[in-house]
């Protein structure tokens, strides 16, 4: 976050940083040291499907595999799981471990959306960015810590993309094929990465084409098609080798599609803006928005529009300018759009109306545009605050103050609620977990039946020495995403059974050994029942 400017002091070149690049410093230092609390005490709470990536992170590590998706799908890809498996190799699986890389990408973030804000917009602006962002309540710093596939390492790629650009339009890069041919490579990982980042990759690069449209017909351009080509290359070759219809494309058309009937517009936009919005932005706790929560879903779609007019205003008050001047309104336009694309995605879906509280997680790169988004309030309230206005502009930068305070203060609020109360129940279901994992590492079984998301976890927590297949509440196969697990525990004489306490698997497994001695479990860990009967109970052969 400092000026590149270097200042001499007694014969050492240090960076030099202005006032507002040490106030951006102090507050980007405070949120990675929050989270690096959070990440140490592994809160947000871990779940199976991040054990998922964290087995597949361990198992590359070993040399067992070198996946290119999550394993049971081709959509997501596993860059996540291989940026953890060094560590994972020198220290052995353990979630801080996993969640490190994470951490690392983050504080990346804020450096790169200082540095760009800090290009587009002016110094003290992009400190505030900063500050809004080092906040985090629980839905927002777990779409930041937790290895679940995607976003927190395709943010930071479409950030050094536009940084890419406006280097390229002001001729502040110099090795400039080299700079087209990484914004190619990053495309394409960000392509392999996560899906949900299509539309900010294809404004980024319509940005890239403005800026340098004459040098792309030319080894620029083959540059930049070999840089995604290397970047996507993972996808390719899986996809080359799927079977007709588990090819990527076919794969996540089924999952789009398989969410049921359509709900009204009204009800998915209400769902996109009133809760979507304000949970990707943490102003709202995990359970949902309440109505003082909501308004700035109402705003969200108006800023778009201003800030998107204010753009195309100063690009075309920048006609006679400098290229590398008319990039900033060209990138802010971009980062509207991205916004107002991927929001346009997300309520075309069944999800933003039927579960708008657990699918908010995909609005979550929104944050990207942040800085566009709040520009026309920031300017509206500087003018204010210097008197450069008259009557109306004072009254509209009081407003734009006002909007500032309350989404800052909003946002603290909901931060120190989830630092202070929301941390203990994460805490409580970890060390459950944790204590069943450590009863059945030590005293068996090794190999047992459990739900989803009580089975990757527990692999997970005991480094594979024990072994758990996935059954649905009816004790019928459930998704078993990494089938060797299944087959293991398949081929077991005298598997085990570990089920939540009173849960419909427990009371199907009763019933099922009703008339059996061995029908009492050997064992209650955590909320868990632990059963070990002489005979597999296998209802589904």
């Amino acid at each position: 976050m400092s000026n590149p400017d270097p200042e001499q002091h007694r014969g050492r070149w240090r960076p030099r940083l202005d006032r507002p690049a040490l106030v951006a410093l102090l507050l980007g230092l405070a949120g990675v040291g929050y989270r690096l609390v959070l990440t140490l005490y592994t809160v947000p709470v871990s779940n199976s499907d991040e054990a998922t990536f964290g087995l597949a992170a361990l198992h590359i590590a070993q040399g067992r595999e070198r996946p290119v998706f999550l394993y049971g799908q081709h959509y997501m890809g596993m860059l996540e799981s291989y940026l953890a498996a060094p560590l994972v190799a020198l220290t052995g699986p353990s979630w801080p471990v996993l969640r490190l890389p994470m951490l690392a990408l983050y504080a990346v973030f804020l450096y790169l959306i200082h540095r760009l804000t800090r290009r587009l917009c002016a110094p003290w602006f992009a400190a505030f960015v900063v500050g809004l962002l080092a906040l985090g309540p629980e839905r927002v710093v777990r779409d930041q810590l937790t290895v679940v596939g995607g976003r927190p390492e395709v943010k930071p790629a479409v950030l050094l993309m536009l940084l890419i650009t406006v280097g390229l339009a002001a001729g502040t890069v110099h090795h400039r094929r080299l700079a087209v041919g990484l914004f190619g490579l990053l495309v394409g990982l960000a392509a392999w990465s996560d899906w949900l980042i299509l539309p900010y990759l294809a404004v980024a690069g319509l940005a890239l084409v403005w800026a340098v449209r004459r040098e792309l017909v030319g080894w620029s351009g083959l540059l930049l098609v070999a840089g995604f080509v290397v970047g996507v290359a993972p996808m390719i070759y899986d996809n080359l080798r799927a079977p007709p219809g588990a090819d990527s494309l076919s794969v996540f058309r089924e999952v789009s599609t398989k969410a049921g009937p359509l709900p009204p517009w009204s009800e998915r936009i209400r769902g996109g803006l009133l809760e979507g919005v304000p949970l990707a932005h943490g102003l709202c706790p995990v359970d949902g928005c309440g109505r003082w929560q909501q308004w700035f879903g109402l705003l969200y779609p108006v800023l778009l529009v201003v800030a998107a007019v204010l753009a195309v205003l100063a690009y075309r008050r920048a006609a006679g300018a400098s290229r590398g001047e008319r990039a900033r309104p060209v990138v802010q336009l971009a980062l509207v759009v991205g916004a107002a694309l991927t929001l346009l995605s997300y309520v075309r879906t069944p999800l933003a109306a039927t579960s708008p509280l657990d699918n908010a997680r995909y609005l979550s790169v929104l944050q990207l545009s942040l800085p566009a988004v709040l520009w026309p309030l920031w300017v509206a309230a500087v003018a204010c605050w210097r008197g450069t206005v008259g009557a109306l502009g004072r009254l509209t930068g009081a407003l734009a103050t006002a909007v500032l305070a309350a989404l800052t203060a909003t946002t603290l609020v909901i931060t120190v609620l989830f630092a202070t109360t929301g941390v203990g129940a994460s805490r409580t279901e970890e060390r459950h977990a944790r204590e069943l994992a450590g009863a059945l590492r030590a005293n068996g079984p090794h190999e047992v039946y459990g739900d989803y998301w009580t089975c990757n976890r527990l692999i997970f927590n005991t480094d594979e020495t024990v072994i758990c297949g996935v059954l649905d509440g009816d004790l019928s196969p459930g998704q078993n995403r990494y089938l060797p697990y299944w087959r293991q525990v398949g081929r077991a004489e005298r598997p085990g059974y570990v089920v939540e306490a009173g849960s419909p698997m427990d009371r199907r497994l009763r019933r099922l050994l009703a008339d059996r001695p061995d029908a009492a479990p050997v064992r209650e860990v955590g909320g868990y029942r632990v059963y070990h009967p002489d005979t597999p109970v296998r209802p589904w052969r």
